[in-house]
């Protein structure tokens, strides 16, 4: 039986639209970007998969990087790593980016996503959830960036959409936005 780590270490479950890309995506090399504490990639890392965990912000990685060494946990890697960079240096089957690309400068969301597609192994997948602008939901938060609708699907044509909606949703601090979610299977 699997140890719950997130409540063990009073993280947050992981993303629930992790937990459902799980059920279809069978463990492979996987990278969690923009991971914070590690929720989703100790979720990831439990399931089976090998997780590379990478986020801007050191006290996360070395919050993870404590929970990794406690727990001796062998098939996940923490990493600090300024995902602006868009110069991702493996490949692998699962790339999660949930709630990540709000956040980043929004001249290199563009190259961000180029990088993520193609270090994407074929026939893998790319989870993406990001806050929108609407004219009908106005993003009441000031992210440095947000999608328009239809855009994160643009980005993505010529992938299978396995999943993809731009619905309503609440953030974890109460706030009403419309979220743009994607998970796209890369061609053979």
């Amino acid at each position: 039986m699997t140890v719950d780590l997130n409540s063990r270490y009073g993280l947050n479950p992981a993303h629930s639209e992790v937990v459902e890309a799980c059920q279809i995506i069978e463990p492979c090399d996987a990278l969690d970007m923009g991971c914070s504490n590690g929720r989703n990639a100790l979720y990831l890392s439990q399931l089976g998969f090998d997780v590379t965990a990478i986020d801007v912000n050191p006290s996360a990685i070395h919050m993870l990087e404590d929970i990794i060494k406690q727990e001796e946990l062998t098939n996940i890697k923490a990493e600090v790593y300024d995902i602006n960079r868009a110069n991702l240096d493996a490949d692998y089957g699962f790339i999660s980016c949930t709630v990540t690309l709000m956040f980043l400068d929004p001249a290199r969301v563009d190259a961000v996503i180029a990088d993520m597609q193609q270090r994407t192994k074929p026939e893998g997948y790319n989870l993406i959830v990001c806050a929108m602008d609407t004219p009908a939901y106005p993003c009441p938060i000031n992210f440095p960036f947000t999608l328009n609708e239809g855009q994160l699907r643009e980005f993505y044509e010529g992938w299978e959409l396995i999943k993809y909606n731009e619905d309503v949703g609440t953030m974890h601090n109460g706030a009403q936005l419309q979220f743009a979610t994607m998970l796209a299977q890369k061609p053979s």
